[in-house]
């Protein structure tokens, strides 16, 4: 059955705004916001942090069992030590993410989530003299600090996303301030409003494959 609500991926290097545009576009929408970060943590689906960066850094060899291709940028992947990939897919399996779906997963990862579940992806960008200042902000230092603006500066998400999903579905948006902000939500919502009356009136939806 097609599905009535679409589902959105809103990702970006740390500090562009993901969650804040999740969050405000859920409560606009109706759609849940759901942070998989959060699930990863809370669902103890890791093995631990890194102790230079502090961050989760990915199972290569995990990763690889589920990629046609083996993964391409090491910069993130080195970012987020172990989380367990298969298991945290068998976690968002169990919701009605892609049947009804619904949904707004807010990562700084988009490519591990099927094509089929996902029908728009916004990739958060911000310029790097911004973006250093809102990660020096968070506490961001040393290796941690410089992998998070190396993968800013090199659109690692964004080729990501483009490599792994229709070029048509992946959007580019500057988050750099609150205008930006209030804009890419008003250009979401109108989104999610044209895909729910395009299905309405008999469009095309994805089948719950």
């Amino acid at each position: 059955m097609a599905r009535q609500n679409p589902n959105i991926v809103i990702t970006g290097t740390p500090g562009v705004g993901k969650t804040t545009h999740a969050e405000q576009l859920a409560q606009a929408t109706g759609l849940k916001h759901l942070s998989v970060n959060a699930i990863v943590k809370d669902e103890g689906l890791h093995e631990g942090k890194d102790e230079e960066t502090g961050s989760w850094i990915v199972d290569e060899d995990k990763a690889c069992t589920l990629y046609t291709r083996p993964p391409k940028h090491t910069i993130r992947r080195r970012r987020e030590l172990t989380f367990r990939l298969p298991q945290l897919l068998d976690h968002l399996e169990t919701l009605p993410l892609h049947s009804t779906g619904g949904y707004i997963l807010d990562w700084h990862a988009c490519d591990l989530f099927p094509e089929r579940w996902i029908d728009l992806v916004i990739v958060l960008r911000c310029d790097s003299a911004i973006l250093y200042d809102r990660l020096v902000a968070r506490g961001y230092t040393g290796k941690k600090l410089e992998e998070n603006m190396d993968s800013e500066i090199m659109q690692v998400l964004l080729d990501e996303a483009r490599e792994a999903y229709k070029e048509e579905i992946v959007i580019e948006l500057k988050s750099e301030s609150t205008e930006d902000v209030e804009g890419n939500l008003e250009r979401a919502e109108q989104w999610v409003e044209a895909w729910k009356k395009d299905r309405a009136e008999g469009g095309e939806g994805k089948e719950d494959e």
